[in-house]
């Protein structure tokens, strides 16, 4: 492929996404593109989940806290996905913007179990729309 054709590619799509977004034919810009990510498919329950599993849940922060550990700032959150619940620690964290209690979100990584409780360290994590429940 040359260098051209490869570029015509590209904004070839560019204006077809540009187009959708902009059209007037009953697909709104929050109709999910082919291939984009549309919330919460995918996501496991959180009672399902094991130790040492790599996991995707979703749910809602029912609280957010400050909890030192070992000297270094951790924030700490409760996701309760209807059933059961984890803890969510960000090591070296005072504050993240819109992680607040009432905030649905979904969160991805390596799950253990500590003191029998299920948390999650550092996860990768996606702060949903609020005002959609």
């Amino acid at each position: 492929m040359s260098p051209r054709s490869a570029q015509s590619n590209t904004g070839g799509r560019f204006r077809r996404i540009l187009s959708r977004l902009s059209s007037d034919n009953g697909e709104s810009a929050e109709d999910p593109l082919p291939g984009e990510d549309t919330g919460e498919r995918g996501c496991a329950r959180i009672g399902d989940c094991r130790d040492r599993q790599v996991v995707r849940v979703a749910g809602t922060l029912r609280t957010v806290t400050m909890q030192p550990r070992a000297g270094t700032p951790a924030l700490q959150a409760e996701l309760f996905d209807g059933e059961d619940s984890l803890d969510i620690v960000w090591l070296g964290r005072r504050s993240i913007a819109g992680v607040e209690p009432g905030r649905r979100m979904i969160v991805s990584g390596r799950l253990s179990v500590s003191q029998g409780r299920r948390v999650l360290f550092n996860p990768k994590y996606e702060l949903r729309p609020t005002g959609q429940e």
